[in-house]
């Protein structure tokens, strides 16, 4: 190991090429150097393996013995360096990867159905783990390295360290029972805030986005029901007098439901962008390009 560090690696690609071409210009000419420079590097290469390694015989340069010893390890050296240092090329059908993704029960709702059985014909071999946590937590396990990339509704001020893409702009949308809305149509503001609501939220204080455009508009809803994931929030409603309101694509899974009523909030709620996160540390990993263009491209559908 210690003679490694006296040989400059340029040195044993020109070696490499003086024993194929066993010409000190045509070696030249495939290294798209000097004709002086490389005879300068022959010069080390005899001081460094104590060896003439090409030596003239009637007109022309042959091996020595110990060049043409030199020559098939040399090949296979160079050649796994080369591997080492290539960016290999990833193929999907193939490819062996478990991938952590960490997103809210909306995000898998939204995206997961889609998106599973598109990976599993394209790359069987890939296996998802998916977490749930917080917003704060999901970007701080992006920047750790706990997970490959999350998605949700992120502050724009991101650390500089992580690429964000957004995937959707999504709107609110009330859901209730059919039959206690006339007509399907939209409730007015008083109506609405007369009945009970079902409230979506991690924490128990209402930083949600519907309770913040009822603080903006000097108004409390009545929460009946507070749940802190999306999945069964829908449940709740055919049968009863409750509203719940959330964002608009969690609802397809039961647009078609005769019970239920989809309509439009009452009052402005700002719309989100729901985002892809990842930190620049993976730009150059190409399974992990494909997994973000696979995700980027189902959630513009």
């Amino acid at each position: 190991m210690n003679n490694l560090r006296r040989i400059d690696l340029n040195l044993l690609v020109t070696l490499h090429a003086l024993l194929i071409e066993k010409h000190i210009s045509r070696a030249a000419v495939r290294l798209h150097k000097s004709q002086p420079a490389v005879s300068h590097a022959l010069a080390h290469l005899r001081q460094l393996f104590d060896d003439p390694l090409l030596v003239r015989r009637g007109g022309k340069l042959e091996l020595t013995s110990r060049a043409a010893e030199l020559f098939q390890p040399l090949t296979e050296a160079l050649g796994q360096l080369g591997t080492l240092l290539d960016t290999p090329q990833f193929d999907p059908s193939s490819t062996q990867r478990v991938f952590r993704l960490a997103m809210s029960d909306y995000g898998a709702r939204v995206v997961l159905p889609g998106l599973v059985p598109e990976l599993r014909a394209a790359a069987p071999g890939v296996e998802l783990r998916i977490s749930q946590s917080s917003r704060e937590a999901m970007l701080a396990d992006v920047m750790e390295g706990q997970v490959d990339m999350a998605l949700g509704v992120f502050a724009d001020h991101a650390p500089s360290e992580v690429h964000r893409h957004t995937l959707f702009r999504e709107h609110f949308a009330c859901l209730a029972d059919a039959s206690t809305v006339p007509a399907c149509s939209a409730l007015s503001l008083p109506d609405w805030l007369a009945r009970p609501h079902v409230m979506l939220a991690m924490r128990s204080t209402a930083d949600n986005e519907v309770d913040q455009a009822l603080a903006r508009a000097g108004h409390q809803r009545q929460i009946a029901v507070q749940l802190p994931h999306w999945g069964v929030a829908s449940d709740l409603i055919a049968g009863t007098d409750l509203i719940l309101t959330v964002a608009r694509r969690s609802l397809d899974a039961v647009a078609r439901d005769p019970r239920l009523c989809i309509f439009e909030p009452p009052l402005c709620i700002e719309p989100f962008d729901f985002s892809l996160i990842w930190h620049r540390r993976r730009d150059g990993d190409q399974a992990h390009g494909w997994l973000r263009q696979l995700l980027m491209v189902h959630a513009a559908r």
